[in-house]
Order: C-alpha cells, then structure tokens, then sequence
C-alpha cells in the first residue's frame, strides 16, 4: 500500500472548489488522466452517497485494472463538510490482488483571501499500482480542475466536456 499528498492552489473562493468536488457533470469533465475517459454510471453526492465510475483508455496502450482497457471502480462519501472537506472511499472491481483494498482519498479545503487552498491525499493505494502514475494521473486531473473552476465552467448546466459522460 502506498499514499499520495499533492497540494493545489486555485483563484476561486472554496465553495467553487467544493461544488466541483461534488458534482457529477464538473467531476465528468475534471476527474480523470490524460487518455482516458470517464463514464459515471451514478452519482450521489451526501454522506454514504455512492458513485461507481469507469475509466477507458482511448487508445490500445492502456491496461484496465476490471477489463482490457477499463478501470471500473466503486465509491462512496465518507464525509462532506461543505466548502472544507470530501472524503471518498474508493476499490477498483478487479480479481487481481494487487489491486484490490479499499482507497482513500481526502481532498482538504482553506480559503485564503478569496483563493483555495486544496490538500489531498491518497491513502491505501493498493501495491499494483505504480506510485509514480498515480501521482502522474492525480496531477493531470488536479490540473483539469483547476482549469475548469477557474474559467467558471462548473455546476449542473451545459454538457460535459466531449470524452465524460455523467450518466
């Protein structure tokens, strides 16, 4: 098992962050790695809310974790303190060992200012996955966050960016 903690600065107050933590067309367009796409088949976001997702590279190089080329996984909120936390629990459906336990990721919210200080860590990260790709994969999706909060694109309206669908 290993752990992950990356810190992200964004210009919008916490509760522009928060919104896009929680809400299933912004983590549609945010909550993913370069070349792969993402499909939330549901999405609850309260306390013991689940939200089971897939993630399918788009092209043949990828290796899925429950198919050939798709991670699906099963998560849940564990807690949400609005504009300061989300905690998520996290397993990929898989038969390989190494990659199977339950994951947690907690994202941490400070306002400063009007900006957003964002904390997040990844815990029990099972030992199949590579620690430098998870922190590669977690960077390019904290980055598409920080681009889609701060160009305002977040909340419920419009469609989502062309490879998320959330539903």
């Amino acid at each position: 098992m290993s752990a992950l903690n990356l810190t992200q600065h964004f210009d919008v107050p916490a509760a522009v962050v928060y919104r896009a933590l929680i809400d299933p067309v912004a983590v549609s367009a945010w909550m993913f790695p370069d070349g792969m796409s993402i499909h939330i088949h549901s999405f609850e976001s309260r306390v013991g809310g689940r939200f089971p997702i897939s993630l399918t590279y788009e092209d043949d190089i990828g290796v899925g974790k429950s198919s050939a080329r798709t991670d699906t996984y099963r998560g849940r909120f564990v807690d949400l303190v609005p504009n300061e936390r989300v905690v998520q629990a996290l397993e990929f459906e898989t038969e390989d060992p190494s990659m199977q336990g339950e994951m947690s990721i907690t994202f941490a919210l400070t306002e400063i200012g009007g900006s957003t200080l964002l904390d997040a860590w990844h815990e029990n990260v099972p030992s199949g996955i590579s620690p430098a790709d998870n922190e590669t994969g977690w960077r390019m999706s904290l980055a598409r966050l920080k681009q889609l909060v701060e160009q305002g694109r977040t909340g419920t309206s419009g469609d989502p960016p062309d490879g998320a669908s959330p539903s």
